[in-house]
């Protein structure tokens, strides 16, 4: 499973979970509290050779791969397709 984060200030950074198991209960856990996590004010990735902590004020959007087809809600759009990728004019 594969976390990608797009920051407010325009940077990106992706966490990948090589791990089978690990990786199925981060699917597992997103699925079912993708909404709890979201509201936490920062998230935890334990690397190899460091800890690092996201602060989710500071995050625009959040890619998931592989999908979570098992969210449903008013808010959720299902079967979408992206048409373009998201782009960003920067000011200077």
């Amino acid at each position: 499973m594969q976390i990608t984060f797009h920051y407010t200030n325009g940077q990106e950074e992706a966490y990948l979970f090589q791990d089978p198991i690990q990786a199925e209960r981060i699917h597992q856990e997103a699925q079912q509290s993708i909404r709890r996590l979201m509201d936490k004010p920062w998230l935890i990735f334990h690397l190899p050779d460091q800890t690092v902590m996201v602060n989710m004020a500071n995050v625009l959007k959040i890619e998931l791969k592989p999908a979570i087809a098992q969210l449903h809600g008013e808010d959720v759009f299902a079967d979408a397709q992206r048409v373009t990728a998201l782009t960003r004019s920067y000011r200077e």
